[in-house]
């Protein structure tokens, strides 16, 4: 395969975005948080189920994690309960699977049981329903508490001493400062330093996006 000049001053430039985009956090050892709200992610045949065939998300913000954006679309979620929450924001792009992410605090709510879980890993979780401006879905599986994770660059990884799939522990540094346990790793190239949390664990420990943890050595 023959490689271009464009394609290899692409390479440098994300290289070193993801560099110095994050030095200084480096630096001192620090980690952003990201908080995440509930939300869902769609395939592509439950996406024209529930607002119509041949249906395009509509973009209107990327997030921290390059490639990845809120869209201007949200959608109703309803469990056992029968009591629904409503506008849960849809995240692009499309995925091979629907998934909804959601906190302990809504499965009170819904009366469902998600489990605690790497986004992705639905096999046997809980089920939901979904619905939207031109029908509803009925996920069996699908629903899951999203673990708290890590995203890094393998530069970030390096650094740090860990590997895809780690697990370590985290101190919070703030007002309630705490330590959280068992935080997975998830490393790749096209990610930037990143730790996900659920609004629970925002508002147990009073931060918020931008907030900083730090990797524990023990």
């Amino acid at each position: 395969m023959i490689v271009t000049q464009s394609q290899i001053e692409e390479l440098v430039k994300r290289v070193l975005d993801g560099i110095i985009r994050d030095k200084d956090n480096i630096k001192l050892g620090e980690i952003p948080v990201g908080v995440s709200n509930r939300h869902i992610h769609l395939n592509k045949q439950d996406l024209e189920t529930l607002f119509g065939k041949d249906y395009k998300l509509t973009p209107f913000k990327d997030l921290s994690q390059p490639g990845q954006y809120a869209c201007k679309e949200t959608l109703t979620i309803v469990g056992p309960s029968l009591r629904p929450i409503e506008k849960v924001r849809v995240l692009g792009p499309l995925r091979s699977h629907s998934q909804v992410e959601i906190s302990a605090t809504d499965s009170f709510v819904l009366k469902n049981r998600p489990p605690v879980r790497e986004s992705g890993n639905i096999k046997g979780s809980a089920g939901i329903t979904i619905i939207g401006p031109k029908g509803a879905v009925h996920l069996k599986e699908g629903c899951i508490i999203a673990n708290r994770h890590i995203h890094m660059s393998p530069f970030d990884a390096e650094f740090f001493g860990v590997k895809d799939g780690d697990k370590v522990i985290v101190d919070v540094i703030g007002q309630k400062s705490t330590r959280w346990y068992d935080v997975q790793i998830r490393v790749s190239k096209d990610f930037r330093l990143e730790m996900h949390i659920d609004t629970d664990d925002s508002n147990a420990t009073c931060i918020g996006n931008g907030a900083k943890v730090r990797i524990v050595k023990e």
